[in-house]
């Protein structure tokens, strides 16, 4: 998994994409997550994997392409599990940037799970002056 992180990096700053550091990390930290899923759970269908990096205007896309038909969800798991955190967690770090992912069906049968983050980060709402 560090490959396809250490490679969307390279392509981050190559590219000159105007990421910041929260939004760098957080796309490697999902990058990650959806490798690391795609190689556990599809791999015995589908041995090769395509991981693709889209950059918009105001918007940077990971998205990892498997033939295997089954579709996952975002399931919480429990503390003493060992995994089963990984597409949850990418909901989370998503919602928490201002952007958003999914998963879709591909011609071949099998799946793209994907997420978009803004290249800005969403400003936290802070609470107004106080008058004195």
């Amino acid at each position: 998994m560090p490959q396809a992180r250490h490679a969307v990096r390279d392509l981050l700053g190559d590219q000159h994409v105007p990421a910041g550091p929260d939004i760098v990390d957080g796309l490697l930290l999902i990058t990650s997550e959806l490798v690391t899923n795609a190689v556990q759970h599809a791999a015995l269908l589908s041995p090769q994997i395509v991981v693709e990096l889209a950059v918009g205007a105001d918007w940077v896309r990971v998205a990892v392409e498997d033939n295997h038909p089954y579709r996952p969800k975002a399931m919480e798991a429990d503390e003493e599990d060992l995994g089963g955190r990984g597409l949850w967690l990418i909901k989370m770090l998503t919602a928490e940037a201002g952007g958003k992912s999914g998963v879709e069906h591909t011609a071949s049968g099998g799946k793209v799970v994907w997420a978009e983050l803004p290249l800005a980060q969403v400003p936290t709402p802070t609470s107004p002056p106080s008058s004195l």
